[in-house]
């Protein structure tokens, strides 16, 4: 029963939304114009053509209204899931042209300088951007446009490498990981034939750019002898292709990267890049340390005052955090005369920062409050703190106030007056019998002596 109420509740549309992701991709293709200047021309991404064919597009050149072929599926697989509430990615495509790899621990991925003939012919390298994921790939277009009704050019997915992590928040002083996946579909049969079936061997390389400083964070060649640089940071990386590919084709791969407990200097553009023989793909992430303030308020947890007497100044302790920017302290009055809820008064300031070992950072904040009056006896003052790594309402202590004169005993009162007329009374009968133990020595020595 259950299946066909499910099945009714799809039907009618009750059930929850799936989506299969955007089936075009709009982009723009970025060519130098000459002088220094840049030209853009619209273009877009077949990802899906639907039953119907491809829809026609008058709007663009045909040779920049690409359907995609995915051999992997890495491409569409990566927006098959994308949020319909997710911004629209953004997308660029420039021409590119096959070459060896520029780094000298991946050149023997290419031993001749010269590109071999079965790279000849048209290339566009695509570049997808957004909060969601971030997508690289070298698309080969097939000569000649489909005929009518839609005129639109194949273009097969070479090689795609695709980050689903492309903004990484991470705690201070906890482990990272970078996502990186990536598939290669040999674009030609003369490719496709290496020494021995399976896919051929690849460069990994990770950079680090941190405030405007770069540097090579770790590199590696699996089924590649050489030396490679050694990696920083204690960063490792899970270069490998999978072990459930073809022999001959479309191969995947990972290059996930790990980074053990994470500091405020490794934060900033991760670059990632994928080196084959003659092909590279390129995706940036960026990688941002936080670390939620801890609060806390003094004196605590009572304040006491006169009728017309300032409270003493109030200290707000916000405490190994990071960043130090996005960091905002509010003081609030909670119950007070005028209401539930309202701004405290009195004059108010910030310390300057304090910075730790670790790379956290504290600073104080401080309140004087103005001369209370009767009606404030029982409110509640407040330090709110608002920091990106906090949810929305921030985190906040608070302590209350009490006016002289008007609090009766409570029950701690209470059970101290208990507590001091017990102990009171046990130290009298102590001396009561030290008193009466001492009178019958002397009596006892008076006897005596007589």
């Amino acid at each position: 029963m259950k299946p066909l109420c499910l099945l009714l509740a799809v039907a009618l549309g009750l059930g929850p939304a799936v989506s299969a992701g955007p089936a075009v991709i709009e982009c723009w293709l970025v060519e130098d114009a000459g002088q220094g200047r840049l030209s853009k021309r619209p273009s877009a991404l077949l990802l899906r053509p639907g039953p119907g064919g491809p829809p026609p597009r008058p709007d663009l050149d045909p040779e920049l209204y690409l359907q995609v072929h995915d051999p992997a599926g890495t491409l569409q697989e990566a927006f098959r899931r994308y949020p319909r509430s997710a911004p629209a990615p953004r997308c660029e495509m420039s021409r590119y042209s096959p070459f060896p790899a520029a780094v000298k621990w991946a050149s023997g991925l290419s031993p001749e300088q010269s590109c071999p003939r079965a790279l000849d012919g048209s290339w566009f390298m695509v570049g997808v951007s957004s909060p969601v994921v971030g997508v690289s790939s070298l698309l080969r277009p097939q000569p000649g446009s489909q005929p009518e009704p839609a005129l639109i050019t194949m273009a097969t997915a070479v090689l795609t490498v695709v980050t689903h992590s492309p903004v990484t928040r991470v705690r201070l002083g906890h482990d990272a990981l970078l996502d990186l996946s990536f598939a290669y579909m040999p674009p030609s049969p003369d490719t496709a034939a290496p020494l021995a079936p399976g896919p051929p061997p690849f460069g990994l390389e990770w950079r680090c750019q941190h405030q405007g400083k770069g540097h090579l964070l770790l590199a590696a060649t699996p089924g590649l002898g050489g030396l490679t640089p050694a990696a920083r940071d204690g960063a490792a990386a899970f270069a490998a292709w999978d072990d459930d590919n073809e022999p001959w084709g479309p191969w995947t791969g990972n290059g996930t990267l790990w980074l053990p407990a994470v500091q405020p200097v490794q934060e900033g553009s991760y670059t990632a890049t994928v080196h084959l023989p003659y092909l590279q793909g390129q995706v940036t992430l960026e990688l941002a340390v936080q670390e939620p303030p801890k609060v806390s308020l003094m004196p605590a947890p009572l304040v006491w005052a006169a009728p017309g007497e300032a409270p003493p100044e109030l200290l707000c302790l916000v405490s190994h955090f990071y960043p130090s920017e996005g960091l905002e302290v509010e003081w609030e009055l909670r119950g007070g005369p005028e209401g539930s809820f309202q701004k405290a008064q009195g004059h108010r300031w910030l310390s300057a920062a304090r910075h730790h070992s670790d790379g956290s950072i504290s600073v104080s904040a401080h309140l004087q409050p103005p001369p209370l009056t009767v009606a404030q006896h029982g409110a509640r003052y407040a330090c709110r703190v608002h920091h990106p790594s906090l949810p929305a309402l921030g985190r906040s202590a608070e302590v209350t106030l009490e006016v002289a004169g008007l609090s009766g005993p409570s029950l701690e009162d209470g059970v101290g007056l208990f507590l001091s007329a017990f102990l009171l009374l046990g130290l009298l009968q102590v001396l009561c019998w030290a008193a009466a133990s001492l009178s019958a020595s002397r009596e006892s020595k008076e006897k005596k002596a007589q």
